[in-house]
């Protein structure tokens, strides 16, 4: 297993603008690294289970929703499963998807709006897990003299364009009735974001956990006025597999959704444990950690079985992939809506449900 500096975890949501074909002139503010690292664990279990195994690669960029990936490659959950994974970390997803893009990776762990940018661009995939769904980990601090979020208007807003954070922001600025026009952008990766809140001179900061919670504590002149518990469709991590991958090694992808579940399974059991785990993997202490999930659901099985399959559920995954789509569409980043239900394959969580 490769050990990770600290600090590498929050390049999950950096620099989506690198995927789409209006970067412009858009400089890049984040600590991003383009680099990979790649990552498999031997133990006695995948030893003897290797001449059974099926491989398959993933890439992902460091994040605390990965925290049962993490547990079941350190515990060799994925070989006792059936599969030998081979986990490749990027400096951000934006990386890791271009690797997806040009075929050098079987699968990857994008957000939502990643998913659509991708699917927009041709790539056949398939969604055969959701990985984790942030409410809370994901915020806007703003100073107690912005009332509330029409008082934005007219105001500096510190945030990461063209990443995530900065469609989140866009998201809550409609819900009230504002557009992109009614503020100033001020690119800022979600660290120096929050350190420019911290400091005063960043009047309202788009970030995220641990930057969120900890500015928000810093500071004494505002609060968190807005997070993802308010909007907890807006930003949803996935597992994405090629699809061409998943027809022909069905099996690979069902190990590798049975050894996420069995990794969810252990933190739960083994909480301690577990954490001390990912905590290492991440470059972050247990405690950090445990604090940071609070702010992200990770879905069990059963949870997976509702987002992907179940039209009346409130999480129903088709529901909001779409309504971003058309997000995105109307902010000019995809030139055409994609029929999106075809990438969701319920398939596998329903076994893994089944198998619980």
């Amino acid at each position: 297993m490769s050990k990770l500096g600290k600090n590498k975890y929050w390049t999950r949501r950096q620099a989506l603008w690198l995927m789409t074909g209006y970067a412009g002139s858009l400089a890049l503010h984040a600590c991003t690294n383009t680099s990979e690292t790649s990552s498999t664990t031997s133990t006695p279990a995948a030893e003897n289970a290797s001449a059974q195994t099926a491989s398959a690669s993933i890439g992902i960029a460091n994040w605390i929703g990965y925290t049962p990936l993490f547990i079941a490659e350190e515990k060799g959950f994925f070989q006792q499963q059936g599969i030998n994974l081979d986990i490749k970390v990027f400096g951000s997803n934006a990386d890791a998807t271009a690797a997806f893009l040009a075929g050098r990776l079987d699968g990857i762990g994008p957000v939502t709006s990643e998913a659509v940018l991708v699917a927009s661009k041709g790539k056949d995939y398939r969604i055969v897990l959701v990985g984790n769904i942030s409410v809370g980990g994901d915020g806007i601090l703003a100073r107690n003299s912005v009332a509330d979020i029409q008082a934005f208007k007219g105001k500096r807003i510190a945030v990461d364009r063209g990443a995530v954070s900065h469609f989140f922001l866009l998201q809550v600025l409609k819900q009230a009735g504002l557009s992109e026009n009614d503020v100033t952008i001020v690119s800022a990766s979600p660290d120096a974001a929050a350190a420019a809140y911290q400091a005063g001179k960043a009047e309202i900061a788009v970030t995220y956990a641990p930057f969120l919670q900890k500015a928000n504590q810093a500071q004494k002149d505002g609060r968190i006025i807005y997070d993802t518990s308010k909007m907890p469709t807006a930003i949803t991590d996935l597992y994405i597999f090629d699809n061409k991958f998943v027809q022909t090694k069905p099996q690979a992808v069902q190990a590798f959704v049975n050894g996420i579940f069995q990794g969810l399974n252990f933190l739960d059991r083994n909480r301690t444990e577990g954490l001390a785990i990912a905590a290492k993997r991440l470059g972050t202490t247990p405690e950090s950690l445990a604090a940071d999930l609070k702010g992200i659901n990770i879905p069990n099985a059963a949870t997976n079985v509702e987002m992907l399959t179940n039209p009346k559920s409130n999480f129903y995954l088709l529901t909001s992939f779409n309504d971003l789509a058309q997000f995105l569409s109307a902010q000019k980043q995809i030139q055409k809506v994609p029929d999106l239900a075809q990438f969701i394959e319920p398939k596998f969580v329903k076994a893994a449900q089944t198998k619980a």
